[in-house]
């Protein structure tokens, strides 16, 4: 990782100086294949509100020098909404013991230089020394293979997911609306969780 980069972990109010700088890099990031989320300033930090009102949440911040390249959030996942929490308790979870990686977002200047590794680390180990997680998950959407905005060089992320010990779980899924880039309203994404047990 080059030597301008610093991360760095907040939570709860010490997220608040960050909340107008991770909005607009959420919504730059979004964009991009496979999310092509067409976002506003004002949902994506309404949004950020629930990590800032949580104390246990966490937001592992990258830096190169004052700027902020990338950002990655998690949280307990009783503090998530129903739609995340849904496929855990019709499969039979306990929620208080599971972490939930929520998003991470990256300009794609900074890529490839093992930043995306350093997030999952330190999200699981703020979730270590909360204690108590048996599991920590993540969520994904689910594009159709002739997405007509899939970029001929796309490399979905699977493999660098099970390299860090995470599975696809496909029973548990859900649904998130959320407007397209080439859409005019909202509509149900399915979304497929990832689970890593907790040694």
């Amino acid at each position: 990782m080059s030597n301008t980069i610093r991360i760095e972990r907040f939570s709860g109010k010490a997220i608040e100086p960050y909340i107008k700088e991770l909005a607009r890099l959420r919504i730059q990031v979004f964009r991009e294949f496979p999310y092509l989320y067409d976002g506003t300033y004002e949902y994506e930090e309404k949004y950020l509100q629930t990590y800032l009102n949580c104390p246990q949440s966490v937001i592992v911040i990258a830096f190169d020098g004052d700027k902020i390249v990338g950002a990655s959030t998690a949280i307990p996942m009783q503090y998530e909404t129903e739609e995340m929490q849904r496929p855990f308790i019709e499969n039979g979870y306990d929620l208080s013991e599971i972490f939930y990686c929520s998003e991470s977002v990256l300009d794609k200047h900074y890529r490839g230089l093992g930043i995306g590794v350093r997030f999952f680390e330190e999200r699981e180990a703020h979730a270590q020394e909360l204690g108590g997680f048996k599991y920590i998950t993540f969520c994904c959407v689910e594009r159709p293979a002739d997405h007509p905005r899939r970029p001929a060089d796309y490399v979905p992320l699977d493999k660098f997911w099970n390299k860090r010990g995470y599975v696809k779980h496909p029973e548990l899924k859900t649904t998130y609306l959320w407007k397209d880039l080439d859409d005019a309203v909202e509509t149900p994404k399915p979304m497929t969780f990832w689970l890593k047990h907790e040694s």
